[in-house]
């Protein structure tokens, strides 16, 4: 039996999701939010040059 305690697939209690700062960007924290992650902490943002990267740190819920 899986411990409900633990993401699912596999997936780390702690994540970092980085990328352009762009929809699919935005799809994929809404994905994190929806399996049961939680933000953790402020988004960050910078600038390479040619395309802002972002990144938003998420943690599992029950792990809180």
């Amino acid at each position: 039996m899986k411990n409900s305690k633990q993401p699912p697939n596999g997936l780390p209690i702690y994540r970092l999701i980085t990328g352009p700062d762009d929809a699919t960007f935005c799809f994929r924290v809404s994905e994190a939010l929806a399996q049961g992650y939680t933000l953790y902490g402020s988004p960050s943002a910078t600038f390479n040059g040619q395309t802002v990267i972002v990144c938003q740190a998420v943690v599992w819920s029950e792990a809180t």
